[in-house]
């Protein structure tokens, strides 16, 4: 049977929550599935948790940005081509591109600040899921060694140091897809591993418009122990370019002007590239001590052509748009963990951040080509976050934890375009924690959590005096955004049966968000989200495992009256599994279901809700595995993604509001073979 060695959590008898634990839970290791770990007397909230490599190696997903989805209650959907970033979905946030949803790579962050396209934005494409040994995952802002974007959640992606098994993979399927993937680690030394992984793929996937995705990512790390000072350093580059159909209006389809897979502008796409060193130690000292210290460098490039509007702007040349991002990041992080005494535990925490953004434009354009500079700035954005953490063990059954983050955001803009918009802005932001864990037996643990956290905004919007599109007056906003949250929550945990429930409430400030498409800051009012999720993962043998997840929210405006709907806010998020493993057969099913979500604030309009079922098989024969995958296997017509606004086509003489929606792709079966050696 081919399982995956993943890192059980074990901590002292007074620990931090398992993200935090310095000693990044490298120690007793079974082969387990990372939601069937015990973590009772462990997490820190009921929605805390870990999913390990053996959860996804079979799970079929349709593209890398999925990978979300093994946390539970996130939904990954398209608009665009599969090189931009993902929209994600959760506890009733429209994330956009990541505005609330904070994920870090070994260490290195992923969000991108005062980013060309979305403040947050969160470009997962460059993953490849082969490598990924384990997710740590929280949501909530109830931890104080998470930061910028994490209101919604977050989570720590963590690749392997070692492989199992080497392999080489490839993949084809419909629609022109192909893919090559493989993994190869070796020792050095008695004390040193080296692991290198690479994947090349193409697709032009159903559109009208051909999508022509070459993709290609790579990463070469090395590891090793030295005594009680673990070390890795790891060097990664992905290189993408698209063509894309997006969002399409539903009255363009239902008069036959395009079909369902169809464009209105044929001269969309983008690329990206995404270059990154980083390093981290950690070092057990002699007194129970720990210290981790990471640092990154990242070198990024972005360009990308959308068109939402179509001639609604501009009726002689249309609206297309191109947004550039050009920009180097550094940074570090710094965790100090003291076992103070037999109850207490001590966590000190700082991280830094500096954003060296040569060029964040938005032009208007014409096939691609440059008639108009809309905005074109370049900004220098520095931060620094010190955090501290006291775990006490009232009793054998009852801890608590408390948690004050301070942060501090310095930014210079220089517009290059419009002078009158440069400017300085800094800011400062505390924001406190605390939890009690109750373990009422063996099997059960209760939780409460209250915490407070923020995004960053877009620091152009902060020194802005002129509206670009409109020449007008524009006002500035903060460079945080605050929020506060509370959560109460279970987990039950038996055998083979293991479960979670969580009640929670989330209020933020004010959804401050800068547009990337017209160069400006929207200001959004206050909102309100309540809502529940529960978990569930068995394993009754050794040849099957099955899990569920549900969310419902309610998410609302913190305004009088009834126009308090938040647009896109996805009510009900259902997901569940089953993999059967009889060796040497392995088959799987996965079902993704998201309910309607308001389109506009009144509720006259609502999204429908889409629902995809994934099918997969795997047959092992000695060193060789054979693969199939039917994605979206019922071949369902629902929408990945639905927006309600107003557009005017060409030869239409006023704009009009309607639906916009990207099709899910039809059912589609893939086939693959893997060597492994």
């Amino acid at each position: 049977m081919r399982m995956i060695y993943v890192v059980a959590a074990a901590l002292t008898a007074l620990p931090a929550t398992a993200q935090d634990d310095p000693n990044n839970n490298r120690l007793d290791s079974v082969t387990v599935h990372g939601r069937g770990l015990e973590l009772i007397g462990e997490a820190g909230a009921a929605s805390e948790g870990v999913v390990g490599y053996a959860d996804f190696e079979d799970r079929p997903i349709s593209r890398a940005g999925e990978l979300v989805e093994v946390i539970p209650g996130i939904v990954a959907t398209q608009h665009s081509g599969e090189g931009k970033a993902n929209q994600y979905f959760l506890r009733g946030f429209n994330l956009d591109h990541g505005s609330d949803f904070a994920i870090s790579v070994d260490g290195v962050p992923i969000n991108m600040r005062t980013h060309g396209h979305g403040q947050g934005y969160l470009d997962l494409n460059s993953f490849i899921p082969e490598v990924i040994e384990r997710v740590d995952y929280r949501k909530g802002p109830y931890f104080p060694s998470n930061g910028d974007f994490s209101v919604a959640a977050s989570a720590r992606y963590t690749t392997y140091d070692t492989l199992d098994e080497n392999f080489i993979e490839a993949k084809i399927g419909e629609n022109e897809y192909y893919r090559l993937v493989g993994g190869y680690s070796t020792a050095l030394s008695a004390t040193t591993n080296l692991l290198l992984a690479g994947e090349y793929q193409t697709y032009d996937g159903p559109w009208d418009v051909p999508q022509n995705l070459e993709k290609l990512s790579g990463l070469a790390k090395i590891s090793g122990q030295k005594g009680d000072l673990h070390y890795e350093v790891s060097l990664t580059g992905y290189d993408n370019a698209w063509d894309s159909s997006d969002q399409i209006p539903l009255r363009a389809v239902q008069s036959g002007l395009i079909d369902r897979f169809g464009s209105i502008d044929d001269s969309l796409g983008g690329s990206t590239s995404r270059y990154s060193l980083s390093s981290e130690v950690e070092y057990d000292h002699a007194s129970g001590a720990t210290t981790t210290a990471s640092a990154y460098a990242v070198s990024y490039d972005f360009s990308l052509w959308s068109n939402f509007t179509y001639f609604l702007e501009d009726p002689v040349n249309g609206d297309q748009i191109k947004q550039t991002d050009d920009r180097t990041y550094y940074g570090g992080r710094l965790t100090h963990t003291i076992p103070a005494s037999e109850n207490l535990d001590l966590t000190l925490g700082a991280e830094t951040r500096f954003d060296d953004i040569k060029e964040v434009g938005l032009f208007n354009t014409v096939e691609r080509q440059p008639i108009n500079t809309v905005r074109l700035d370049s900004v220098e954005e520095f931060s620094v976050g010190i955090w501290g953490q006291a775990d006490y063990q009232f009793t054998p059954s009852l801890r608590g934890t408390v948690g004050l983050r301070g942060d501090y955001l310095d930014a210079d803009v220089t517009a290059l375009s419009l002078p009158i918009n440069s400017g300085e802005a800094d800011d400062t932001l505390l924001s406190p924690s605390a939890a009690l864990a109750w373990r009422a037996n063996d099997n059960i643990e209760l939780y409460a959590n209250y915490g407070e956290g923020f995004h960053s905004n877009d620091v152009r919007g902060a020194t802005i005096q002129i509206d670009p599109a409109t020449g007008g007056p524009a006002d500035t906003v903060p460079l945080f955004s605050k929020a506060k949250g509370a959560e109460l929550g279970a987990r039950f945990e038996t055998g083979d049966l293991k479960t979670t429930i969580a009640l929670f409430h989330l209020e933020l400030d004010s959804e401050l968000v800068f547009v990337g498409d017209a160069g400006t800051t929207e200001v959004n009012d206050a909102t309100v989200r309540n809502g529940v999720e529960a978990t569930a993962f068995w394993r009754p043998n050794d040849w099957f495992v099955g899990d569920l997840a549900v969310s419902v929210t309610d998410g609302r405006f913190d305004i009088p009256g009834s126009d308090d709907k938040i647009p896109n806010s996805i009510e009900t998020v259902l997901s569940g599994g089953a993999l059967f493993r009889f060796d040497p057969l392995t088959l799987s099913a996965r079902l993704r279901h998201f309910g309607e979500s308001p389109l506009i604030e009144d509720g006259s309009a609502y999204s429908d809700p889409t629902t995809i079922v994934n099918l997969g098989a795997t047959y092992d024969w000695q060193q060789i595995t054979f693969g199939l995958e039917v994605l979206n296997a019922f071949d369902a017509e629902d929408s990945d993604i639905t927006y309600f606004f107003e557009s005017q086509l060409r030869g239409e003489a006023s704009p009009v509001e309607d639906i916009h929606f990207k099709p899910v792709e039809p059912r589609q079966i893939r086939a693959s073979i893997r060597y492994r050696f």
